[in-house]
């Protein structure tokens, strides 16, 4: 093929599938793609750059790791920072104009073309993102970035002096202080009419919608007794349109009012979609202000302070190259969110390092005002703009957070709807949670003393932090002082390697080594689960061990003593207010004292843990030590609590202080049964009896689904479920979703098949074995009906793929509850058998949830399991149709489309 398009870049050019390599190269007659073999292909790479894209998936198709060159993915980032493209050659077909490719030999001409429109984007006169192009091109010539040199000739050096990123991004500025919101009723009439105009008019009648709006709009009603929230608990089908149903009646209160409401996810894809949809309900701006907030915890936003550091020499080889592409999206990204965000999710993958989280605040080492971008930090400028927002689009834990440590009133949710409402409870698990481990204790001991040894970075310890504070007030460097001497107790650096090999340094890593050595003694899996953590119930512990944890609860109370008293000695200096704290400065004690405030809280849990140990139970939580390890190798060590009931502290730190919460999902209920909805919402803890609304899906089931439990897969055999998985996407012609309880199960079923489908023309990728984050995995499989995905718990909920790219979800077997030491527990104080069947018709129902997402899809939910219990099925929707059958029927069932009986009238209102 020797035709070329006329601004193709003519460089070599290579695509490599499971179905095979092509390689475009010069020959006599002109560029000639032509299939190659891997081995040709490797040697072909190492000789001298080629075009690829994505090379890291690249490198895992040939199996050659080290595979270097000119990725599109890196040119793209450079020359549109924050753009969405899908990562495949249709997506950047599609982004950048081009016809997209036929089949796989095509690719490596797309390629070349691609090159050349984004080079001659880069002459444009129109190229939107030009501005500090130049400057960052000049760094990564110094880089030897691959394609510095191609780019030098297509980007003229500017007249004047670019703008660099760190003067070119805007300050915020200082959020007013608001009043406390006005008390308004909403009344049905007002709501309904508000959702009319938010659908528009002609807009389809959903009389379930409305009925749901209206009973939304009690969560906004004037609380009228402390303490006792108004609580709305809604089960809303999918299709109900349940996020314009509680926008109507949140943008009204929030109008009237002059109130904040937050609306709470579980995952990041439902708080993009919730972005977009808010766009109809509140304005962009008010006042000059943005309406609608989106919030995170502070480690997924870039760190300004993190990545000046990395471009001055902080990273190098690789990841300095990635610093300079951050530095470009910084530029032009709508705010700063790293994680979910307008960074594109495949950036971090092509470095195959870590570094996007070394460029965000992991650590809670920010030094607020100290900091000389603090007025450009896009954290700042999110936490100010969301004391002033209308809506606060966040997620479960950050919520929690805030009503648990905000000291700042305008920052603690009042008015919060928790959307995807069945995770909140193991939100609160986690939040609530208190893990006394060798990674956590580390971090706390680089907190307080700062790098030690060789290790590089910005990062400073209190010391160093709060050097004014020390040198103004003798007892607050006193404390800062004692707090370093005893930090020097916590595992310091090579901590891991000494607990393994039986030389632990310091009272904390003598209890390391002790967890470790009593959790291998009563191991009783004979070393044969080695690819999996080890846990045991803190019970009948020996006086030895005891004695060790004693001597660790010592060390670390010292530890707290002193930041106790340093916190203490920061909030009488803000109140005395001495000549030289200005506002900035103000700013920085003030954060100082909200850090310092959790780590003496984080301190509290870890001191409370181990002074339990020995000592009768406490009923309220369930505690246990673990060696938490990945494919046979050992990372963490550690002691664990959670509560049993981790809703009792959700209801003192959340509910109460609220005036006004609703929680919905499509799966709040069990089959209807809303007495664990109850339990799971927190409410008895407060003796509130909640509204309860529930709302059909208007989706007719009968006649767009057919689940299908296969009986003939015998179960442990993985030459048959994988046989079972390839025949199953074959027939269907891909647009199938592979979900699996194992990651070793999901990697040897993709092993067997990816291949074969790919020389049939279905391309296959999964989490675990791709190198790609899971959020581009789901990017790529809704932009290509052929494609597949296999996936884990991730993928069972939270995936919203409308339309033909996804008709048809396979499950490996019945989604059994993990038998840990805590599930046990929750198991014995929940019923037993009918605890367990809760937890997996919630897991059935959210997996079945993915495959009908609109009126026109049409699907089949097949279980590979023979062993599927009748008493599960109610977690599909009512008419439903299930069969028990053969692979061989299945096979032809998901040929052939959905084949089932006539779908029974729908009932009256139905929309």
């Amino acid at each position: 093929m020797p035709e070329t398009g006329d601004s193709a870049l003519l460089l070599p050019a290579i695509h490599a599938s499971h179905g095979g390599c092509w390689l475009r190269e010069g020959r006599a007659g002109g560029m000639v793609t032509r299939a190659i073999g891997k081995g040709e292909a490797i040697m072909a790479a190492a000789d001298t750059p080629l075009l690829m894209l994505n090379a890291p998936l690249v490198a895992s198709r040939l199996g050659y790791p080290d595979l270097s060159g000119l990725d599109l993915l890196e040119l793209y980032a450079f020359v549109h920072p924050a753009r969405f493209v899908v990562p495949t050659p249709k997506g950047l077909a599609h982004a950048l104009g081009l016809p997209e490719p036929a089949g796989d030999d095509a690719v490596a001409l797309l390629l070349q073309q691609a090159a050349g429109a984004l080079m001659e984007t880069c002459r444009s006169e129109d190229w939107a993102e030009r501005e500090g192009a130049w400057t960052a091109l000049q760094s990564l010539v110094r880089l030897r970035w691959p394609w510095a040199n191609v780019l030098t000739d297509c980007i003229r050096r500017p007249e004047r002096a670019e703008k660099w990123l760190f003067s070119k991004l805007p300050e915020w500025e200082e959020a007013r202080d608001r009043p406390q919101p006005a008390q308004v009723a909403l009344t049905d009439a007002e709501i309904v009419g508000r959702l009319g105009a938010l659908t528009g008019e002609g807009a389809e009648e959903r009389p379930a919608q409305r009925s749901y709006a209206a009973e939304a709009g009690h969560a906004f009603a004037p609380r009228t007794t402390a303490r006792q929230p108004h609580v709305v608990l809604a089960q809303a089908g999918t299709g109900t349109g349940k996020t314009l149903g509680y926008l109507a009646p949140a943008s009204l209160w929030s109008e009237r009012s002059g109130g904040t409401v937050w609306v709470s996810t579980y995952t990041k894809a439902l708080q993009r979609q919730l972005r977009r949809e808010s766009r109809r309900a509140f304005p962009e701006y008010r006042d000059g202000r943005p309406a609608v907030v989106v919030r995170k915890g502070r480690e997924n936003y870039l760190c300004l302070l993190n990545l000046e550091d990395a471009l001055q020499g902080g990273f190098q080889g690789r990841p300095a190259i990635l610093a300079q592409l951050v530095a470009r999206w910084a530029a032009y990204s709508l705010d700063g969110d790293m994680i979910g965000g307008d960074l594109p999710g495949w950036l971090g993958t092509l470095f195959r390092k870590r570094g996007i989280a070394a460029l965000t605040d992991q650590r809670g080492e920010c030094v607020y005002a100290g900091c000389p971008h603090y007025r450009k930090c896009f954290i700042e400028r999110a936490a100010r703009a969301s004391a002033e927002a209308e809506l606060v689009i966040a997620n479960h834990a950050l919520v929690m957070v805030n009503a648990a440590r905000g000291r700042d009133v305008a920052q603690r949710p009042t008015r919060i709807v928790f959307d995807e409402g069945h995770h909140v409870f193991e939100a609160a698990d986690s939040t609530f949670a208190a893990a006394l481990t060798g990674a956590e204790a580390i971090e706390l001991r680089r907190w307080v003393i700062g790098p030690e040894g060789k290790s590089r970075g910005r990062r400073r310890g209190l010391s160093a932090r709060l050097a004014d504070v020390a040198s103004y007030d003798e007892e607050g460097g006193l404390a800062i002082e004692r707090a370093r001497e005893a930090a020097e107790a916590l595992p310091g650096d090579g901590w891991l390697a000494r607990v393994v090999e039986g030389t632990p340094s310091g009272p904390l890593e003598d209890l390391l080594a002790a967890t470790r050595a009593l959790v291998h003694a009563r191991d009783e899996s004979g070393g044969q689960e080695a690819g999996y953590g080890l846990e045991t119930e803190v019970a009948q512990l020996d006086g030895a061990f005891i004695e060790v944890a004693g001597r660790a609860q010592e060390a670390l109370e010292v530890l707290r003593k002193p930041l106790v008293k340093l916190s203490a000695r920061l909030e009488a200096l803000v109140e005395d207010g001495p000549d030289w704290l200005d506002g900035p400065a103000r700013a920085r004690i003030e954060g100082a004292r909200g850090a310092i405030q959790w780590r003496c809280d984080l301190l509290s849990g870890w001191i409370g843990l181990l002074a339990r140990l020995g000592g009768p139970a406490d009923p309220d939580f369930v505690d246990w030590l673990a060696v938490e390890r990945s494919e046979g190798r050992e990372w963490d060590f550690g002691l664990h609590r959670h509560y049993l009931d981790p809703m009792k502290p959700f209801a003192e730190v959340v509910l109460a202080p609220a005036h006004g919460v609703m929680m919905t999902s499509a799966t709040l209920t069990d089959g209807g049964d809303w007495d664990s909805a109850v339990v799971r919402s927190g409410v008895p803890h407060l003796d509130i009896a909640p509204r309860m609304f529930s709302a059909e899906s208007p989706f007719d089931y009968a006649s767009q689904a057919e689940v299908l439990i296969v009986t003939d897969v015998p179960k442990g055999d993985i030459p048959a479920l994988a046989g079972a998985y390839g025949r199953l996407i074959e027939a269907s012609g891909g647009g199938a979703l592979g979900l699996f309880t194992a990651i070793r199960r999901l990697r040897a079923v993709y092993g067997r098949i990816a291949d074969r489908l790919a020389r049939a023309g279905l391309p296959l990728y999964a989490q675990h074995v791709d190198p790609i984050d899971t959020g581009t995995l789901v990017d790529i499989f809704r932009d290509d009906p052929r494609a597949s995905l296999l996936g884990t718990d991730a993928l069972r909920d939270g995936v919203d793929v409308p339309g033909d790219s996804l008709r048809l979800v396979i499950m490996e077997q019945v989604p059994w509850p993990k038998p840990s030491i805590l599930h046990r527990a929750r198991r014995l104080a929940g019923g037993g058998q009918a605890h367990d069947d809760r937890i997996i018709r919630a897991r059935l129902a959210q997996a079945f949830g993915r495959l009908i997402r609109s009126g026109t899809d049409r699907g089949h939910f097949v279980v590979l399991s023979a062993a599927f219990p009748s008493r599960l099925l109610s977690a599909f929707p009512p008419g439903t149709p299930v069969r028990r059958v053969t692979l061989d029927v299945a096979l032809q069932s998901v040929g052939t489309g959905v084949s089932v009986a006539p779908a029974p009238a729908a009932p009256e209102g139905t929309a």
